[in-house]
């Protein structure tokens, strides 16, 4: 097991820009995917982004390419979030995981708690 915990969220107006970042203590970290979903209120919990092991690959969801970057530091096991050009439907808490490559939640088997990312219109 890893343990994830994320930090940088906050409050943005639309159009500006947050750095979410999640350490990850434990097993190595070099050992799994990670991935960054989120979960608006009354909706299901959606992926947003994953970098694979060697960090070589990457994957976003349609509603976040071209304004999100996902990148790692594996020396800090530490993943970041980069995300530009916020909208208000951006609005939610957002999760990072560890797991194997892919889009499905189903996929990663450590979650952090989450952090909440509020974008005003």
């Amino acid at each position: 097991q890893v343990q994830l915990v994320e930090s940088g969220g906050g409050l943005v107006q639309a159009g500006g820009s947050l750095r979410l970042a999640c350490a990850a203590s434990g097993r190595t970290f070099s050992t799994y995917a990670m991935g960054w979903f989120r979960q608006a209120p009354g909706k299901e919990r959606e992926f947003v982004a994953v970098i694979s092991r060697s960090g070589f690959s990457r994957n976003y969801a349609d509603s976040v390419n071209g304004r999100f970057i996902i990148s790692k530091d594996s020396a800090k096991n530490t993943v970041f979030l980069q995300m530009n050009s916020l909208k208000p439907e951006d609005t939610a808490v957002y999760y990072c995981a560890a797991g194997v490559y892919g889009s499905k939640a189903e996929f990663f088997g450590s979650w952090g708690q989450g952090t909440q990312v509020t974008v005003s219109s």
